[in-house]
């Protein structure tokens, strides 16, 4: 089987121009190491590229991506977990400033918790993982007479909240929120029209960015 051939061309087309640019700071990266102040934590789904979202350079953010941009509470149970593993690296060994929870719409793994899909597997590893959805669902309440869209809108955004309650329940995060060291921030992105809100910290209302 051949290497993507999409693949091959993309990157032909990054080393006649991106890396030309770059160059001096990727060599720079490699010397010194990464440095980035934001760390993402970003849905897996390929139209939401933090790094696209926000024309960010290399090295300037700490990404990490699952499906529907979910972190599990803090747990000692010393169970393997990347998602842990990379906000502990990202915290304690970068000291990011600012943790960011990108939520998006039209997400599969929050369409496929609420519509109780059935498993694509014998593991059924995205509807364990999507059991994380229940506190904001909880907090949403049944559709009702709501549309879906509508209905699934609310609870992305529900998600991003509860997913920064769990952030706060690692106690290295919670100790450097309270010192001031460390920000967390909810954005969420709309794919069909571009738009970015972000989240206020106090009414947990989400915000369009003025478009210039």
């Amino acid at each position: 089987m051949n290497f993507p051939a999409q693949l091959l061309d993309g990157y032909r087309a990054f080393r006649k121009t991106r890396l030309t640019v770059e160059q001096d700071r990727f060599r720079d990266l490699a010397e010194t190491g990464q440095r980035p102040e934001v760390m993402v934590i970003g849905c897996c789904d390929s139209r939401v590229s933090p790094e696209v979202i926000f024309d960010t350079r290399p090295g300037e953010l700490f990404v990490v991506r699952n499906v529907a941009n979910l972190v599990p509470p803090f747990s000692r149970t010393g169970l393997v977990h990347g998602v842990s593993a990379a906000l502990e690296f990202g915290v304690q060994a970068l000291k990011v400033k600012h943790i960011v929870v990108l939520g998006h719409a039209r997400c599969g793994g929050i369409r496929a918790y609420a519509g109780q899909d059935a498993p694509l597997s014998p593991g059924d590893f995205i509807g364990k993982w999507m059991s994380l959805i229940q506190p904001a669902a909880d907090a949403v309440g049944p559709q009702g007479d709501r549309s879906l869209d509508d209905y699934l809108a609310r609870l992305e955004r529900e998600s991003v909240a509860k997913t920064l309650d769990n952030l706060a329940t690692f106690p290295w995060i919670g100790d450097r929120v309270a010192r001031r060291s460390l920000q967390l921030h909810g954005a969420y992105f709309d794919v069909a029209t571009g738009s970015l809100s972000v989240r206020n910290k106090e009414s947990g209302i989400f915000a369009s960015i003025a478009r210039d």
